[in-house]
């Protein structure tokens, strides 16, 4: 059976933007409304199989409803840029389902989807109309339903004339356009008759039919302030009925045929979910990675004849069971030399002394992936490896950190080597993950290290040409060093100290499962969302803000909206932030500790496109502490001895020194030299008060204001986040532009240097690429510009403290301190130190921060110190 689906496309990319939190890639592209608008096209077409599909789009902000009301949609506020930028990607998305999408100068997406509709109904062909606009509904007939997404994508009320009449006692849906024109439409700016609502409206078409009948029949009706209000807004209510009336016979030049599904070909669909970095949906196609070639690669499977003597420099690599190189075991070992690849077992790679000492010798020079990885490998083995000079994985991601890297075949397939395989193509994924047979096995490690050696050269070239191989020498490299003996020693964590917050935990659980039953007057499983919306909706009456395939929402934006309507909705809140912290962090910790009684997490140096690092099993970076049960939990983290102390050492306020330093502005400049505080400076000069009249409010928005500009906010990201409209966000931003002027200039010239360069950099020459800093497209040339403005600020922030981590590597190989860095959390420094060395070894480490890069404002550090983690903040 034939069936046709016509999609409001403006109208459904706002709703899936507004219905996900904003999601990006790490190319820093938004990528929410994409995926909502997705997952949209995937239930239609799965639920509704139709024949025929097509997406209409608004062709711009005016239309010839405007020549005949010029305030027609004139208080709608500006798309915000987050949206904008997905809508070019959402018509991408459509074009690579098959499916057609057109648009119309001078005419609505409204009028595209009637006109349609129209010829559908004349041909009893059925039809669905997807819309979050209610001006549709007037469109449906025993042919036609409309599917209006009352919020969100996902809860649909079905128009179809009895649902109409059912709804607006006993309307058609041909009226529904006269109940517009006497109520009028504040979302369209449609005027109607003031004072006359919905109800009102109703009752008058129920008696009159129209608004025409109801103007013929106008003496009928008792004279009241409705009838004066009727008669003084004639003109409006005949003008209203005809801006809210769909064009059904719009000039079109496509037809039901051309809207004929087309057999559906995945390819473009896994392009662009890729780049957008949909795993979820291409690990539900099945999608596999590029191909490779099939160069066979010589290799030899022990060592008995390798001159350990004379071969100075060489590619090594070891091949793991698992990602985890703290505790994966080592399935083989590989090195290229000469021309030649070796492939040895686990066990001669044990048990070969020879192979160790030349390991550990500093005259001979190694190329690796992933040095870090290397090095822990050699620790555990007993090994001290001295020589790693190479990394091309650093490399990979210093010359272009927008890439994704998952393995060796993701980096050296960037330089010109195919025949690698990629680890999926190895080990497979899911159930049939498996270890595969020596010899396939070690035909691949062969493939990787003759790999590694082959592409070192062009990265090297390219590291030179770009002037980046300092950040590979000087800091990426001995980062790595530095980041390998953290994570090898671990921080100490008391798992007793854990399970006593969890004991407390449980208790105060209890007790707000308690209340929340005798708030609801019944027991239920308060983690079911099908049980507790049967508590809030029905027993308790709570008003319904949203519904699922399910049931009720009761996710956390409904609870909040909520929170007023009754005592058992804070409760619900606390206990899930309490849940949560107790199984993630908690439990989770606990099941972390190793025998020794330690933690190991590791860093990820290549994964964010500033620079940051990042913390992964277990990440330690993003333990929640502005709860205070979230804090409580670095009790747990302790010095390994007995007289030693956790010592913090955090930097102050480092990114927007940067930008001070970077934008040369006098004022902030100043600010930061005189030691003021920052956001009271900006407060006085955005609100033009002096220091006394400054209040905490005042502080609290500049201080947002701050931080914004350096992560490139927008007017609709500040109205967010301060909980203000966007036409003061958007003030705010220019006050605070015009107070700092250098900071605007900044800006400006930011975005003109990566127009002619394609790219920015930071204070030390890491790259970000912005290929649509001259896109035609607007939206994707302002999301780059944004990116131009904040990375260098960002980027270099990230640089300074990864500078402080190596400096104090070196450094301390010079003094007698047995003190030892454990961890790195943003902008902060983690130690264990003995207590007899604090008062020396603050001013020594505090002293390598401050002076970690020299910028024309002081940096500055607050250290603290205790006996835990808790106690050192």
């Amino acid at each position: 059976m034939e069936k046709l689906v016509l999609i409001d496309g403006n109208s459904l990319s706002f709703r899936a933007f507004f219905a996900l939190p904003l999601l990006t890639n790490k190319a820093g592209v938004y990528t929410n409304a994409i995926y909502g608008f997705t997952m949209i096209l995937d239930k239609i077409i799965k639920e509704e199989a139709p024949t025929h599909f097509m997406v209409a789009f608004d062709a711009g902000k005016t239309t010839f409803r405007n020549n005949m009301y010029s305030e027609y949609k004139g208080g709608r506020e500006k798309t915000p840029d987050e949206l904008r930028s997905q809508l070019p990607y959402i018509r991408q998305l459509v074009e690579s389902y098959h499916i057609k999408h057109y648009e119309l100068e001078n005419y609505e997406a409204d009028d595209i989807i009637g006109t349609l509709s129209k010829q559908a109904d004349e041909k009893n062909l059925k039809t669905i109309i997807i819309t979050g606009d209610r001006d549709l509904t007037q469109l449906a007939s025993e042919n036609v339903t409309i599917y209006y997404t009352k919020k969100g994508v996902t809860d649909i009320d079905h128009y179809t004339p009895d649902f109409i009449a059912e709804k607006y006692d006993g309307l058609v849906p041909n009226q529904i356009i006269d109940m517009k024109g006497l109520m009028g439409d504040k979302s369209d700016n449609i005027p109607g008759v003031p004072g006359i609502g919905e109800k009102t409206a109703i009752k008058l078409l129920k008696q009159y039919e129209t608004v025409e009948g109801v103007y013929q029949n106008i003496d009928e009706l008792k004279t009241s302030k409705m009838k004066e209000k009727l008669i003084d807004n004639e003109d409006n209510a005949k003008l209203s009925k005809e801006l809210a009336t769909i064009n059904r016979d719009s000039p079109i030049e496509v037809t039901i045929e051309d809207l004929k599904l087309t057999d559906d070909n995945d390819e473009e669909k896994i392009k662009l979910f890729k780049t957008l970095e949909f795993k979820q949906l291409l690990d539900q196609m099945d999608a596999s990675t590029e191909a490779y070639d099939d160069r066979v690669i010589e290799y030899q499977e022990h060592l008995n004849d390798f001159d350990f003597e004379n071969i100075t420099e060489a590619a090594i690599h070891f091949e793991t069971n698992e990602n985890n190189y703290l505790k994966a075991d080592v399935l083989g070992f590989a090195i290229h030399a000469n021309d030649q690849a070796y492939v040895v077992s686990a066990e001669e790679l044990k048990e070969n002394k020879a192979l160790h000492a030349w390991l550990e010798n500093e005259n001979v020079h190694f190329s690796v992936y992933d040095a870090k990885k290397t090095i822990i490998l050699c620790e555990r083995l007993g090994i001290k490896v001295n020589g790693i000079q190479f990394d091309t994985m650093l490399a990979s991601y210093i010359l272009d950190p927008s890439r994704t890297i998952e393995d060796i075949y993701s980096v050296v397939s960037e330089f010109g080597v195919y025949y690698v395989p990629n680890d999926e193509s190895i080990y497979g994924k899911g159930k049939k993950l498996h270890v595969p047979e020596n010899e396939f096995l070690f035909e691949s490690i062969a493939k990787k290290v003759t790999a590694i050696y082959e592409s070192k050269e062009k990265m090297i070239e390219l590291l030179k040409e770009r002037d980046q191989f300092s950040l590979h020498d000087d800091l990426e490299l001995p980062l790595a060093r530095v980041l390998a003996e953290m994570e090898h020693i671990g921080i100490t964590v008391d798992k007793e100290t854990l399970k006593e917050m969890q004991e407390d935990l449980k208790t105060r659980l209890d007790k707000l499962i308690e209340q929340i039953h005798s708030h609801a007057g019944t027991e239920f499983n308060i983690n079911s969302p099908k049980q507790l919306g049967v508590v809030l909706f029905e027993d308790l009456k709570l008003p319904i803000i949203k519904k699922t395939k399910t049931g009720y929402s009761t996710a956390v934006d409904v609870l909040e909206q909520l929170r007023n309507e009754h005592p058992i909705i804070e409760d619900i809140l606390v206990y899930r932030q309490l849940a949560k912290l107790q199984s993630t962090y908690i439990e989770g910790l606990q099941k972390m500790i190793t025998s020794e009684g330690k933690i190991h997490t590791r860093f990820n140096q290549t994964l964010a496109q500033t620079g940051r690092l990042s913390s992964i099993e277990p990440n330690l970076q993003n333990i929640p502490i502005r709860l205070e049960e979230g804090r409580k939990i670095r009790k747990a983290f302790r010095p390994s001895k007995e007289n030693h102390v956790i010592f913090a050492a955090d930097y102050s306020q480092i990114e927007l020194r940067v930008l001070a330093d970077i934008t040369g502005d006098e004022h902030m400049k100043e600010a930061f030299t005189a030691n003021e505080d920052i956001h009271t400076t900006t407060a006085m000069r955005v609100f033009n008060v002096d220091k006394d009249e400054v209040t905490s409010n005042m502080r609290r928005q500049a201080k947002a204001v701050n931080f914004g500009i350096v992560y490139g906010i927008s007017d609709y990201g500040l109205s967010q986040s301060l909980g203000i409209t966007r036409k003061a966000a958007k003030k705010f931003i220019d006050d605070y532009l015009d107070s700092f002027p250098k900071v605007k200039e900044y800006m400006d010239t930011i975005v003109q240097d990566a127009k002619q360069k394609g790219y920015v950099e930071t204070l030390l020459h890491r790259r970000r690429y912005t290929p649509d800093i001259t896109n035609r497209n607007f939206n994707l040339r302002s999301f780059a510009e944004r990116t131009a403005m904040n990375t260098p600020i960002q980027g270099s922030a990230a640089d300074i403290i990864k500078l402080a981590m190596v400096q104090f590597s070196n450094k301390m190989k010079e003094t007698a301190f047995n003190a030892k860095l454990l961890l790195q959390v943003h902008d902060e420094l983690i130690f264990e130190v003995p207590e007899e060395e604090l008062e020396a070894f603050k001013p020594f480490v505090e002293d390598i921060m401050d002076n970690a890069l020299e910028l024309s404002v002081p940096l500055s550090v607050e250290s603290s110190y205790g006996e835990t983690w808790y106690d050192a903040k």
